[in-house]
């Protein structure tokens, strides 16, 4: 038994193989460059052998690679993690400078939202300097049905994360509107929803926005659009239906009919895309 191995088998629980592997990946991410594999062996006090099994499965999850020259490097997913957590505070200061510029241009109001396992919840608010405001609290949850933030995320997550979220809210929603206890919808009914909203996954992810038209309150409008994180390549972000990053933060537009009409909508959507790749949130 190496060093390492007898250090870690005196923590309680955990999984003493996963804990190995972050070793020898921490060997990498210290040294910060290349390494022979002898020479990760001996930083480790492990014997070659052993250290090879655990590197070739770092470099099957891309988080070690190999080189031509029989060195061993840190794989692109490290580097993606590494930029997430180290740019996560400069990220929301661009978007929090992107939401104020597109208020100031299109005089609406913009919200900034986060993912947790709830659903979308609004971390920040952008009311515009004009007579009429649409409030939404900080802290409230964005319903999937029924919210351009919503239909975004519920779009651009794995159908096992969403579709209990659905159905939870399908039936809240049946109870709510019918003011009495409901045998809730069908199995049924429940079947033709889903695939209703699946049609609507796919439109959404294939045009790269969620949009509602007086949905949610009568009179207002509102366009989301996905803030992904970086890909591991140094090619730009770009949105696609095919873009299966996961999404974390959302950017939603909400004005009156008058400050964001159906008949301009294009255009309203290329000036926030304009402002939104300026401050390379997007």
């Amino acid at each position: 038994m190496s060093s390492t191995e007898k250090v870690i088998s005196k923590s309680q629980g955990g999984i003493q193989s996963l804990e190995i592997g972050l070793a020898v990946l921490d060997v990498l991410v210290e040294h910060n460059e290349p390494m022979m594999l002898k020479d990760i062996a001996h930083a480790l006090k492990m014997h070659p052998a052993k250290a090879h099994r655990y590197l070739v499965s770092l470099i099957r999850k891309n988080y070690a690679r190999k080189l031509d020259d029989g060195r061993y490097g840190l794989g692109a997913r490290v580097k993606t993690l590494g930029y997430t957590g180290l740019d996560q505070n400069n990220l929301l200061q661009r978007l929090s400078t992107a939401a104020t510029e597109i208020k100031d241009t299109l005089k609406c109001g913009v919200q900034i939202s986060k993912w947790f396992n709830e659903g979308p919840i609004i971390i920040q608010s952008f009311e515009p300097d004009s007579p009429i405001s649409i409030i939404t609290r900080i802290g409230s949850r964005m319903p999937l049905s029924s919210s351009a933030t919503g239909k975004l995320f519920a779009s651009y997550h794995p159908d096992a994360t969403i579709k209990p979220l659905m159905l939870a809210e399908w039936q809240s929603c049946l109870k709510e509107t019918t003011k009495k206890p409901a045998t809730g919808f069908t199995d049924a009914e429940l079947t033709a929803k889903w695939q209703a909203f699946t049609e609507l996954q796919t439109a959404v992810r294939r045009q790269g926005y969620a949009t509602v038209t007086g949905d949610m309150l009568m009179g207002i409008n509102a366009v989301s659009i996905p803030i992904l994180p970086p890909q591991a390549t140094t090619a730009p972000a770009t949105i696609s239906a095919a873009d299966d990053r996961q999404l974390e933060y959302a950017l939603t537009v909400i004005g009156t009919t008058e400050q964001l009409p159906l008949r301009t909508q294009q255009q309203t959507i290329r000036q926030i895309m304009t402002i939104v790749q300026h401050y390379q949130v997007g």
